[in-house]
């Protein structure tokens, strides 16, 4: 994980951002990172995390 300085568009909220981790290919900002810390396993938002973070498996194809 590293944190970045400059603007981004998080992988969860789809906002830019300028401070948040890289997860592999995935940018999520400080916001959301705190919010899916804090998230219940039972909670209907733990879902779309799972869902979006599904995101992070995907390869960039280059042809």
């Amino acid at each position: 994980m590293e944190t970045v300085e400059h603007s981004e568009t998080c992988g969860i909220c789809e906002q830019e951002k300028t401070k948040g981790i890289h997860l592999y290919t995935l940018f999520v900002c400080s916001e959301c990172e705190q919010d899916m810390i804090q998230t219940e396993p039972n909670d209907e938002k733990y879902k779309y995390y799972l869902k979006k973070l599904k995101d992070i498996n995907r390869p960039t194809l280059y042809s």
